[in-house]
């Protein structure tokens, strides 16, 4: 098998890798280098015998056959009319152009009309299913619909493919290790504007739509936030014309489906999200790319160019889901890369009995894709984490380089035409994989590589915690991607001259900023690597931004320049956040406007304000609260076996296990509510506002603390929930294997929105966005993005409490160095710790190892902020006790003021701000 890489390209020009060196065509495979026809598979004459024995194993990619003049109409090869621009007219493949345009026009039907709509269900359930109408159940018809909706999807993408190709617009590659789009199908409908007809027509097929939904598995390409806002964003770039795709990983397993056992703790399950084939993606096997690890470097004499060899090599193949926008014909793309072995099983060892050995090479190449976040207490897993990290970034960057080839243009246009954005520091890679291209195979100097680097990449940073930063040991580094070190040395090296050269002789200062972190291990440090390969860098809210130039990127502002760091607050998408999750509310919204122009002006919403004081619209507003609660009830009920009282109130802590995220804080102040229900009389209970405390999210499998925090939730609802003292003034609740479709009913139904980290730790959140964009109120810390959610939303209406970001330090240096009992700190939280200690919920020393982190050091404040949460709790449960139109109006003015938090205006902050790049709208009509 021969791999040909990228053109040597000795003038600086991209040429299109589908050209040979003097122009001639060849047959595009969408693999650079993937030339690798047997004789047998051409037909040779002699057969066998002309066969090489090397390939015997290797999958076959046959290429295209490809005849003079024939164009590929959306993702072959273009000659440009003019520099940048691909001319398309009168471009038909060979064949009868009438006969083409007849055909394509055939596709094309009235896709409001339910009786056409019914037949492509009907189609598929017989054709690509292969089933018949009298054996048709609810997983045939959501499987059959959800085709149908994609071949609507896939012409949208196919017209918008083809417009960029045409106007070769500078273009934006999202780069995010996770991608939490959750389910799909509701979510296409609404976009294309077809949800009603598509619920029509199932009707008439006998399908109720909501239980076609039910079928659908969410994706398991995501864990939290980070896959979430990505997500937001590429549905955000589609509805608002912008030319950008996403680049992640098909991960066979997610990251795990969690259980909870009999003892309540969380177990890990493999997440078998693709045993159904999945109908949103399309495999394209056209689309793969070589990818290496380990071997050995040679430098070439007289040139900054290397050559990387040796060591073991797979394919990186691709997988697309379209992604539509809202109200345009606009598609955007998640393309998503599964690592496949080069040569998949042994039929050598095999014959020998050497049956493990026969399959050993690919199942070392498939563990790279097999699961999102292996765990990293370990070598294996620290070493699997950088394999599916470059395996990503490198077949991202050969695709993203292979279509800019195509324009024929010179590398240093590159940025002209190219921004990646990197969601966090996992894409970090990308910039030594992008020098390693430009410089060991396209031929160019050093120099103007890093220039060309250092104008593509913008990094966004989500974390203000300096453990939480990327970094990777050397040895470990050096010895999978050996020539990326090489790079980085290079690039670090560079870094520290000009460092010296501002600051001389400061050595204390060259060792904070290095890329490499000295000491016994050392390390690379990604973050630092990220900020000086990029041009941009982010924080994603205000006060998070303000604490990254303060803090962890002081010495980076004062070399770059504090222009060189910018603020884009996160936001959501009011389509899946609002219109999917909320139609009710959606509805409401609407009529009262007089049209749904707010679901791409969501500032529109401050145009219902004034509502706030009609008594009539609040109790439309509480009664769609209401049935949402019963919805969400119902769901407990059917799933765990617990009756909640929709009046009481529903406060809701959604977030991965972490214990800056502080869940124990909310934890510790459900038990002594429960402390004060028991020691209570009858007639002091009537006065206590009734409680369902809500919990939501996985923990880390390696993050034993966190875990034992699920286990004490579970504990600590199995007696609450049980204790007929406590009757309905107490509920505790934790939903298993938290999701984007959980999610979506457990938003809409919460009245309180639990953000209670420690300031200073949570970079901005978009739970608190979602949540409060359907009403909730916020009871949280001055930290993240609750800081802009209570300035628009009106301090009246949200409960904050704790320390601030400036005081945490003083604190926890009191707490390490001058330590006081835990009754002087917090007597109420001596007494849960009691409770907990004695047995209340199960045996108390299982719980010492958490119980310690507060008693010994107490770095997140839990005892600090103990007295103000339970402060800022009575003043809530005061007003939603005592005053219901009160509360019902901080509801609707929260709702209504969150106009800034839509990942609309996130994504047009970043296109203006950062990546410089203008809409590309599809025009009506623009088809083949």
């Amino acid at each position: 098998m021969v791999y040909t890489g990228p053109g040597n390209v000795g003038l600086g020009r991209a040429r299109s890798r589908s050209q040979s060196s003097h122009g001639s065509r060849t047959p595009s495979l969408h693999q650079p280098g993937l030339s690798r026809r047997s004789s047998l598979s051409a037909g040779h004459p002699k057969g066998l015998s002309q066969v090489d024995v090397s390939q015997i194993g290797v999958p076959i990619v046959t290429p295209r056959k490809e005849r003079p003049g024939h164009v590929r109409s959306l993702t072959g090869s273009y000659f440009p009319a003019q520099k940048g621009v691909v001319s398309m007219e009168d471009e038909w493949p060979v064949g009868d152009e009438k006969t083409w345009k007849t055909a394509l026009k055939d596709l094309e039907f009235d896709h409001e009309d339910e009786q056409k709509v019914a037949n492509t269900v009907v189609r598929h359930v017989t054709t690509s299913l292969a089933r018949q109408a009298y054996n048709m159940d609810t997983i045939a018809a959501y499987q059959a619909t959800a085709l149908s909706v994609r071949d609507r999807l896939l012409e949208r993408w196919n017209e918008t493919a083809l417009h960029h190709t045409k106007k070769a617009p500078k273009r934006v590659y999202y780069l995010s290790i996770e991608w939490l789009i959750g389910r799909s199908l509701d979510n296409a409908v609404l976009n294309l504007g077809l949800r009603n007809t598509y619920e029509g027509a199932t009707q008439k097929l006998g399908f109720n739509f909501e239980d076609l939904l039910n079928e659908e598995r969410d994706a398991g390409l995501g864990n939290g936030g980070l896959g979430r806002l990505a997500a937001c964003y590429i549905d955000s770039m589609a509805t608002l014309n912008i030319p950008g795709w996403g680049y992640g990983l098909r991960y066979n397993y997610g990251i795990f489906k969690q259980l909870i056992s009999n003892t309540g703790e969380q177990l890990e399950a493999p997440d078998p999200w693709l045993d159904r084939e999945n109908p949103w993606e399309i495999g394209r096997l056209d689309v793969a790319y070589p990818i290496r690890f380990y071997g050995t470097v040679e430098n070439v004499p007289n040139s900054d160019k290397a050559k990387w060899s040796g060591g073991m090599e797979c394919l990186a193949v691709a997988y697309d889901t379209p992604i539509p926008g809202f109200n345009t014909k606009n598609c955007a793309n998640i393309r998503l890369w599964s690592a496949k072995p080069v040569q998949g099983f042994d039929l050598n060892s095999f014959n020998a009995g050497n049956y493990e050995a026969s399959v050993a090479a690919s199942s070392e190449v498939e563990n790279i894709t097999r699961v999102l976040y292996p765990n990293d207490n370990m070598y294996a897993g620290k070493k699997l984490r950088i394999m599916q990290q470059y395996l990503w970034v490198s077949a991202s960057l050969q695709d993203i380089l292979r279509r800019f080839t195509k324009l024929d243009l010179p590398w240093t246009e590159l940025p002209d035409y190219v921004c990646i954005q990197m969601n966090d520091t996992h894409p970090t890679l990308a910039i030594p994989e992008l020098m390693r291209i430009l410089i060991d195979e396209e031929e160019l100097s050093y120099e103007t590589a890093w220039k060309i680097t250092t104008k593509v990449f913008a990094y966004t940073n989500h974390t203000v915690l300096p453990e939480a930063l990327e970094r990777w040991q050397i040895d470990l580094f050096e010895s999978l991607l050996p020539r990326h070190l090489q790079i980085i040395y290079r690039i670090n090296y560079d870094f520290m001259q000009a460092v010296a050269k501002r600051w001389p002789g400061d050595m204390d200062r060259m060792r904070r900023m290095s890329i490499i972190e000295e000491g016994t291990p050392k390390y690379v440090r990604m973050a630092y690597l990220a900020i000086v390969g990029s041009f941009k860098v982010n924080g994603v809210a205000e006060l998070h931004s303000q604490l990254l130039q303060a803090t962890i990127f002081r010495d980076f502002v004062e070399f770059k320049g504090r222009d060189f760091f910018t603020n884009v607050t996160n936001g959501i998408t009011p389509r899946r956040w609002l219109l999917q999750c909320n139609p009710q509310l959606a509805a409401l919204i609407t009529h009262t406007l007089g049209n749904d122009h707010w679901l791409t002006h969501l500032k529109t919403l401050k145009q219902l304000l004034p509502m706030s004081e009609n008594e009539e619209f609040r109790k439309a507003f509480t009664s769609i609260k209401l049935e949402n609660k019963q919805r969400l009830a119902d769901l407990v009920e059917a799933e765990l076996g617990i009756t909640l009282d929709i009046g009481s109130i529903f406060m809701t802590q959604i977030k991965r296990l972490h214990e800056y995220k502080r869940q124990t804080l909310n934890l510790f102040a459900v038990i002594y509510r429960y402390l004060r229900i028991k020691k209570a009389s009858p007639e002091e209970r009537k006065k206590i506002a009734k409680h369902t405390a809500i919990f939501a999210g996985k923990a880390a499998p390696g993050y034993y603390v966190a875990k034992l925090v699920i286990r004490l939730i579970n504990n600590v609802a199995k007696v609450v929930n049980n204790d007929p003292d406590v009757g309905d003034l107490l509920k505790v609740v934790f939903i298993p294997d938290y999701s984007v479709s959980i999610a979506e009913v457990l938003v809409p139904a919460s009245d309180v929105s639990v953000q209670i980290s420690t300031a200073g730790t949570e970079a901005s959140g978009t739970s608190n966005m979602k949540l409060a964009l359907n009403g909730a109120l916020l009871l949280g810390t001055v930290d993240g993005a609750n800081v802009e959610i209570a300035e628009d939303a009106g301090e009246d209406q949200s409960f904050l409490f704790g320390h601030l970001t400036e005081q945490v330090e003083g604190v926890r240096y009191a707490n390490s160095y001058q330590p006081t009992p835990l009754e002087q700190r917090s007597a109420e939280l001596a007494e849960v710790f009691k409770a907990i200690e004695s047995g209340t919920f199960g045996e108390g020393s299982t719980y010492e190892p958490l119980t310690k982190t507060v008693y010994e050091h107490d770095y997140y404040l839990v005892s600090n902020d103990f007295g103000s949460y339970l402060a800022a709790e009575k003043l809530m449960d005061e007003c939603y006790n005592n005053n219901p139109a009160e509360w019902t109006k901080k509801s609707i003015l929260t709702a209504f003021n969150m106009g800034d938090f839509s990942s609309d205006r996130s994504v047009q902050d970043y296109a203006d701000g950062i990546w410089s790049v203008e809409p590309c709208e599809v025009p009506n009509g623009d088809n083949l």
